[in-house]
């Protein structure tokens, strides 16, 4: 098993699908109904997803969106340049060690939809590598008249010829699952076949799943993810699969799996209960009977490793008499740990130092890879387990770039490393046994980097906070105040903001004079769990704080003004966009909200949104409605005020933060008589666009309204 982080299965958030935090339902202080806030929104109805009026109002809004900005004369030199870039013959093909063969996805011009693939690793060491096709996903969506998506799909260890394919209609979150057999190519007549439902699915054998998915009779939570495990044997109808554990309604999400280690060998079931996004409770089946770990709240399995059971922890540690630190890695003897899963002793791996942050990794047969932050650059580290003690090496990757674990073999001790920043596109390293590296691969530069510069530097947030950020500049730029300057951040769920190749913004926007700034807000992940913490739930303005701050600081060290200052973001980034343009509307010239959290007085109810409440609170509860109605977007947007005109970007196939958000944003703005642009896209997920057509128009269209904003004079001209 490779080492996956807690906090990295988190990090998918608003961007993941299983990790999430649960209604307080059972929490008496609830008072607030969701008539309440329904009976006092004139534009409730745009939650309605698909219902003619509102898909009416969607088309009328994306026509007169379409007007406004592929009408701009930029608009089609700047789509031609994203979709050179995102359908470049010459780009690395990505890959994946994996037992049958080296595995890449691929979306070109001739494949938009994509196709899974597979080489040798020779062969993808060539400039020309020969790939088979595994699953061609255009011709499955063509023969079937669906919108397929890939998803992903797990094979049956250690061989790994049986696999579960996932496919969304038009990229919901939620998913098809069916049977696909690695050596006919082709999947199985009468397999397994799991119907579209948030959830997964784990290989006992080959005869044998473990499925979490909604099985209907009031097995989902109130967060909408499964709550329940079955199993289920081939040639038996799916309604008699065998319940073997069950959360409660009020978690996230709920789910037992296999434990397994590199090799494919299974060493026991494990579930878990999603008692908020960011905790959880952990159990171990012992004896036959179901066994909760002694574990934190925000601590977790994190994979098996030189025969030890390996975990980590959000928060500090105490156990035994010794207390390990947030952020550490903690390891017991794997087969203590079998025979007694709470009296195991445990010892120190790794832990974090000053400014330092683990943030992934992997495994190969015989050592374990973590990618960590050391004041937002990055490292890797190796990791053993020898002579009775645990070990470290450093890798000799490029200092001061993004660097990270690419894939690892768990046959071999076969690995590769990436490195990156904003001007250098991605290099890979592959290293045959784990630390000598060569250099096998270098992507292509997709615009003039020469004359740019990266600099990095601090804004003071409200509270006295030094909030970092990058600057990515012309050289010898006048510092008048006159670059338009695009301002980018998250600052939520432990995420972290990391500088990579700015590829298609590079292109259309530092070539024609733009500068760039990505700022790292409290609440993201870049310096550990208490860069996180101390911007969640009751302080999570210091988010928002820390945002504007950048801003300012932008300003008044005369990089920019706010007649060219923008800024972006999607999802919680969306939301911070939303907070920023109501609280300093003075401060920015353009916004655009992607995909957002708008209405946080009503999140809760609408999408995924009651799976965040740990993240924001739960706006039910008197108490925490405080915290919430003191930011939402949706409610600062007031008559009185002026606001740059905003654009919104949503998606009608985005089950996890929903479109209404967006929707009900502009029909607001609309009716005080603001200013502003919405696109609904119809097809695509939260992550946006399905193909490279779709994402290069998405895109274009906010370079021409970032330019209409910023570049041009106010009248657009």
């Amino acid at each position: 098993m490779k080492p996956v982080s807690t906090r990295a299965l988190a990090a998918s958030l608003a961007l993941a699908t299983f990790t999430a935090t649960p209604l307080a339902a059972q929490d008496t202080n609830i008072v607030v109904e969701p008539e309440y806030e329904a009976e006092n929104d004139p534009f409730i109805w745009l939650e309605e997803t698909r219902s003619e009026r509102a898909l009416d109002w969607v088309r009328a809004e994306n026509e007169k969106t379409i007007d406004a900005l592929q009408s701009d004369p930029r608009f089609e030199e700047l789509k031609s340049e994203a979709l050179a870039i995102y359908n470049a013959e010459d780009r690395i093909p990505g890959v994946s060690f994996t037992h049958y063969g080296m595995v890449n996805f691929w979306q070109d011009a001739k494949n938009p939809k994509g196709i899974l693939r597979r080489t040798t690793l020779e062969s993808w060491r060539t400039d020309n590598p020969e790939w088979e096709t595994i699953l061609d996903v255009d011709a499955l969506a063509a023969k079937e008249g669906k919108e397929w998506v890939y998803g992903g799909m797990n094979c049956l260890p250690p061989d790994g010829t049986r696999c579960m394919v996932y496919l969304s209609d038009g990229g919901k979150d939620a998913s098809v699952a069916r049977e696909f057999d690695l050596e006919s190519l082709d999947f199985v007549d009468g397999g397994f076949e799991l119907p579209e439902s948030q959830g997964s699915a784990s290989w006992v054998d080959q005869d044998t799943l473990l499925i979490s998915r909604d099985f209907g009779d009031d097995t989902v939570t109130d967060s909408f993810y499964p709550f329940t495990t079955r199993e289920w044997k081939r040639g038996t109808p799916i309604e008699e699969a065998k319940e073997i554990f069950r959360g409660e309604k009020s978690d996230v999400s709920a789910g037992a799996y296999l434990l397994r280690d590199g090799e494919g060998t299974i060493h026991g079931r494990m579930a878990y209960r999603g008692v908020s996004f960011h905790e959880r409770e952990y159990f171990v089946e012992h004896d036959g009977e179901w066994v909760k770990l002694d574990l934190p709240a925000k601590a977790g399995p994190y994979g098996i490793l030189d025969g030890h059971m390996l975990f980590t922890t959000d928060v500090d540690w105490e156990t035994s008499g010794v207390t390990f630190p947030a952020d550490s890695i903690v390891a017991v003897d794997l087969e203590e740990w079998k025979a007694d899963p709470n009296g195991a002793q445990k010892v120190l791996v790794w832990a974090p130092g000053e400014r330092q942050t683990k943030r992934g990794g992997g495994s190969t047969k015989n050592s374990g890879y973590i990618s960590i932050l050391d004041n937002v650059k990055g490292k890797v580290l190796k990791f053993d387990y020898e002579d009775g003690g645990w070990g470290w090496t450093e890798i000799d990757l490029p200092k001061n770039a993004t660097v990270g674990v690419a894939t690892a073999s768990n046959e071999t001790d076969q690995i590769m490393f990436t490195s990156t920043d904003f001007l250098s596109p991605g290099t890979y390293y592959y290293a045959e046994d784990g630390v000598n590296l060569e250099i096998v691969k270098e992507s292509p530069e997709r615009f003039d980097a020469t004359d740019m510069e990266i600099e990095q530097f601090e804004a003071t947030s409200a509270d006295g906070t030094k909030i970092p950020y990058f600057l990515v500049k012309p050289k010898g730029m006048k510092m008048d105040g006159t670059t338009p300057t695009l301002l980018y951040g998250y600052g939520g769920f432990q995420v972290s903001q990391l500088p990579s190749y700015l590829g298609s913004t590079g292109k259309m926007w530092l070539e024609r004079g733009g500068a760039y700034v990505l700022a790292n807000m409290r609440g993201g992940g870049e310096f550990g769990p208490g860069w996180h913490q101390s911007a969640i739930r009751e302080n999570k303005q210091r988010t928002w704080d820390d945002f504007i701050a950048v801003g300012r600081d932008l300003v008044a060290r005369g990089v920019t003004s706010p007649e060219h200052l923008g800024v972006q973001g999607g999802s919680q980034g969306g939301l911070l966009v939303g907070t920023a343009f109501t609280q300093a509307p003075d401060l920015f010239n353009a916004a655009i909200v992607q995909i957002p959290l708008f209405d946080m007085l009503r999140y809760q109810y609408i999408g995924r949104g009651a799976s965040w409440i740990g993240e924001y609170g739960d706006p039910r509860i008197p108490e925490q409605r405080a915290w919430i109605e003191g930011y939402s977007p949706y409610q600062k947007l007031l008559e009185e005020k002026d606001y740059p005109r905003v654009f919104y970007v949503t998606s009608t196939a985005d089950d996890r933060t929903h479109p209404s958000h967006g929707r009900k944003a502009a029909a607001r703005m609309a009716a005080q008589g603001d200013d502003y642009l919405y696109f609904e896209d119809m097809q695509g997920g939260h992550s946006g666009g399905v193909d490279n057509e779709q994402r290069a128009k998405l895109r274009a269209m906010q370079l021409v309204y970032l330019m209409q904003q910023l570049f041009d004079d106010k009248n657009g001209g």
